[in-house]
């Protein structure tokens, strides 16, 4: 069984189809998305009509992203869509004929049912923001789906698990990766990559919003990871 997380998708349709062909997964893998399906790029809706697709083809873990929190506010809960609107929501409404009231039922369901938080023995999934000292799933919203992580990283978790997150963009189009978290959030729609990572072996695949793919082997953090220190007690010294 072969266990995949992958990034912030934000309607990159062809990224996310060259993904899925490239990891072609079968009934015993898992896939799990982080959030964030919708808005800025150019097709939310094929990107969702491909999560439902998937979801006969292999187990797929759908969280929750802040942008899905808001369009279900607009459309459930009568929020004001002026912020959502203003925060990529007009690419998703255009995909979707120009209104709301267009969106089909089964993505409303898709929309209902994704999870604010996922956890193995191992592992911790959720789209934004963690508190060390807290179990995930008692956390309050703003962190779950809102708060960005902070230039001084948070401490590992309480339980020891190793946290994975999207919603604060790499602009390097790298993964940021740590002992005790990871952030998968590579910038697709704005130039960089949708990721996925290998949940064994820690490879990335990566692949660009026009659906070009490259692979980013362990060897490739490693060197990354030594440089980085390198730097770090260069300034230190």
């Amino acid at each position: 069984m072969a266990r995949y997380v992958i990034g912030d998708v934000h309607g990159c349709a062809k990224a996310l189809r060259s993904m899925i062909q490239e990891l072609a997964p079968t009934a015993d893998d898992e896939l799990i998305f982080l959030g964030d399906y919708i808005d800025r790029g150019p097709d939310s809706r094929d990107v969702i009509d491909q999560l439902i697709e998937l979801q006969s083809a292999c187990k797929v873990i759908p969280l929750r992203g802040n942008h899905e929190w808001m369009l279900q506010s607009v459309v459930s809960r009568g929020l004001d869509d002026a912020m959502w609107l203003r925060s990529g929501g007009k690419a998703t409404v255009t995909s979707y004929g120009g209104s709301t009231g267009k969106i089909p039922k089964d993505h409303l369901a898709f929309f209902e049912a994704l999870l604010p938080s996922y956890e193995t023995d191992q592992e911790i999934f959720v789209h934004a923001m963690y508190d060390p000292s807290c179990d995930v799933e008692s956390q309050s919203d703003e962190l779950t789906y809102w708060t960005h992580l902070p230039a001084s990283l948070p401490a590992p978790h309480h339980s020891g698990k190793r946290v994975f997150v999207g919603h604060t963009p790499q602009p390097t189009g790298e993964v940021l990766r740590h002992t005790h978290l990871v952030c998968m959030d590579t910038y697709c729609f704005g130039g960089g990559f949708l990721s996925a990572m290998d949940l064994e072996s820690e490879t990335v695949l990566q692949v660009d919003r026009h659906g070009h793919i490259r692979r980013v082997p362990v060897e490739r953090f490693a060197m990354l990871m030594k440089g980085c220190v390198q730097w770090f007690r260069s300034r230190n010294s």
